[in-house]
Formats: structure tokens, sequence, C-alpha cells
């Protein structure tokens, strides 16, 4: 016999609902689609079979690839399931100094230090480099996972800089008072705009203010510069930024973890202090090895970056002939602003009716009247499988009335 709810949980779940069905009557319900296969150009989708994807993180088609699949697959055979604890407690496992070394050299740091997720990194750096008397600068427009760390953080105080404004993170760092900590966050890439942080400028500022800069570069590890060391690379300054998160979950395989690359100082202060790595378990041995291939075979084989840009500019140059209006950008992420949330998640819909699967993104994701459908690319992607998309985008576009 179930046990019964309390009353208190009965109220919660009738106001639950209530919010619930508010959001299926404006058409901003979310719907979560099941694959059953693994991530690809095409995959097989329940209920709506072989599915091309241009909503994935899988930039270098790397999810799949053979070898980051048999490196998983031993690294699970050799040093099992996961790590039972945290790394302190029970030991850390040789692909993570392994991993931790390769990330190191790939962003151009003395050291890396890794985390279940970009999300934890984000939440161990910035709130372990506060102390009571730091000011955090951070652009308006910056990952909700950054925007999470720095409420972590409780800083002596946070200015929120209008997106890429030099003047406005200029003021807000001659605001602050002398010998103040200073820590200037911002994204790499940022994810709904497809566009790039001013690094260089930001890099100048700081070192005219003497700043930390620290750089989210989830969507630019693997994708940005000739051979996908991020946005460092691509701007020419590469070991100039102070501290880099990313992910292991996008570009790199796609299976999931974070890490932190900067100096042996900063990595070794995490491994002491920050609670996502003393209070969690460590990633687990068989994504280390998994990530470590991913990373191996970006390092020698930089044409697939080479790949990825060009079938980005091509599918960005061949939607704007069919007249769609593309924001304009030098990452894999081509957003497409339609307006409201319920009119962009209309226009995911009929997209994978099509056998299109892109996402629509609204509010709170991205500002109301703002709505977009943001098509991502990789380099797994074939000329068959763009025309087939730009097809589908087409009969949408103008059944809807977009073009």
């Amino acid at each position: 016999m179930d046990a019964p709810v309390s009353a208190a949980g009965e109220s919660l779940d009738r106001l639950l609902a209530a919010e619930l069905d508010g959001l299926r009557r404006t058409g901003t319900y979310k719907r979560f689609n099941t694959l059953c296969s693994p991530q690809g150009p095409v995959v097989e989708m329940a209920g709506r079979g072989q599915v091309l994807v241009l909503s994935s993180n899988n930039y270098l088609g790397l999810a799949a690839r053979p070898e980051v699949i048999e490196a998983g697959v031993e690294g699970l055979r050799r040093y099992g399931a996961g790590t039972a604890s945290v790394r302190f407690i029970c030991g850390t496992f040789q692909p993570h100094h392994e991993l931790e070394r390769a990330l190191a050299d790939l962003a151009g740091t003395e050291a890396a230090l890794t985390y279940v997720s970009c999300w934890n990194a984000n939440e161990a750096v910035v709130p372990s480099l506060t102390d009571e008397g730091t000011v955090i600068l951070s652009d308006e427009l910056n990952h909700a996972s950054l925007i999470d760390a720095i409420r972590l953080a409780r800083p002596a105080r946070k200015l929120v800089y209008a997106h890429s404004s030099m003047d406005e993170l200029r003021e807000g760092l001659r605001s602050c008072e002398r010998g103040q900590r200073k820590l200037v966050v911002t994204d790499g890439v940022f994810s709904m705009e497809g566009d790039l942080a001013r690094l260089p400028d930001i890099l100048e500022l700081a070192r005219e203010h003497d700043a930390v800069v620290i750089v989210d570069d989830s969507h630019g590890t693997g994708v940005m510069g000739k051979t996908g060391r991020g946005v460092a690379e691509h701007f020419g300054v590469v070991g100039e930024v102070d501290v880099i998160t990313s992910t292991l979950g996008k570009a790199l395989g796609g299976a999931a973890g974070g890490y932190v690359a900067g100096s042996e100082e900063v990595c070794d202060l995490l491994a002491q202090r920050s609670r996502p790595q003393l209070f969690s378990n460590a990633l687990p041995p068989t994504v280390a090895c998994s990530a470590l291939e991913a990373v191996r075979i970006l390092r020698r084989e930089p044409e697939l970056v080479a790949r990825l840009r060009a079938v980005t500019a091509s599918f960005r140059a061949r939607l704007r002939e069919l007249g769609f209006a593309p924001l304009d950008g030098e990452a894999a992420i081509i957003p497409i602003i339609v307006g409201e949330t319920s009119f962009a998640i209309r226009v995911s819909e009929l997209l994978l009716e099509q056998g299109v699967f892109v996402t629509g993104f609204g509010y709170p994701v991205v500002p109301e009247g703002r709505a977009r459908v943001r098509v991502q690319m990789s380099a797994a992607l074939e000329d068959a499988h763009l025309d087939r998309a730009l097809e589908a985008f087409g009969r949408v576009g103008r059944e809807l009335g977009l073009i």
C-alpha cells in the first residue's frame, strides 16, 4: 500500500500542476525526445524514426567515434564504473592525471583539474577565488552556471556590465578600491548569441587594473582557433588568460565532465578547498579515458576544426539565401531570432515533423521577444545533410511566414 501524501504535499502538487498547465496553454511547455541510437548527424528518435540533428553540442562528431568509445570501454574494464568517493578519500585514478595534463596543454596553462561537469567547475572556481573584499565583474549574457557561481561566491560587490561593453567594464574596474581583488568573468563563446567575448580588450583592461580574467570556454574548446584550442587561440592569446573553465561534454566527446585550467597554485587551491571537489565523486574513470582520447584526436586531426568552420559558414550563407536572418558569429552556433517563445517552439516542432531536430529557446533563457531557433553545426555533417536541412527550413519558413 502506498504511503499517504501529506496535506502540504497535496497542496504543493496542486500549485505545481496549475503552473504546468499554464506552460501547456501558452505553448512553452518543453517536451523531451528520446533517442535510441548514439548521438550523431542522424539519430533514431522514438516515434519518429531517423532524424537529422542540428541541435547537438557534438561539434566535432566525436561522441560516437570508435576510438573514443573503445577508450571508454577499456577504461570501464580496467578501472570500473566509478570512483566510489571523492579523490582525497578514495584516491585518484591514473586517467585523471593523464587527462588533466592533456587539458592543461590544450589550454596553455600550467595545470588543470577535472570535475563532473563544467557547472561544477564554475561553482568551484569562482567562490574559491573570492574573498570578503572581492569585486566580480560579469558580462550580462554569461551562462547560468557562471551567474549561479557568482551568487554562491557572495562577493563584496558584483558589477554586471552590458554585453561586451568595454566602456562599462572599464568604468567598473575604475570604481574598485585600491587593493581589492577583481575578477572579470565572461563566456568565451556566448551560447545563445554565438558571438565571442572581446578577449584581447578584456585582457588589456585587466592588466591595466590588476584584475584576474576567468573565461568559460565551453562552446569554444574544440571549435575556435586553427587547432581548436579555443577563443584564446582564435585571438592569439594562448597562455595569457588567468583561468579557463570548459567542458568535456561538447566537442570533446560529449560524455560529461568539466575542468578548470590555470596556474599550479589555482588548481592546488581548488583541490584543497573547492566544495564540488571535496564533497562530490570524481569524474568516472571511463569518462576520463574517453575524453582523453577525444583530446588526442583533436590534437592530431585539426582538419576536423577546419571542416566544422566550413560547414558552419556554408549553412549560415545558405540560410540567408533562403531569406532567413541568422545572427552573425564566428562560432558553430547559428541563432535565428523569431520573436515569442511559443512561436520558437512551434518552429522547432514543425522542423521536427520534417525530420530535422532543432531546439527553440525562449524566456527565461533569452529575453522576452527574443526567442530563437538555435542551429548548432558539426564537423560530421555531410553536404547531403545540409541540403536536407535547408529544404526543411525553406518549407517551414514559408509556411510560417518567416521568409
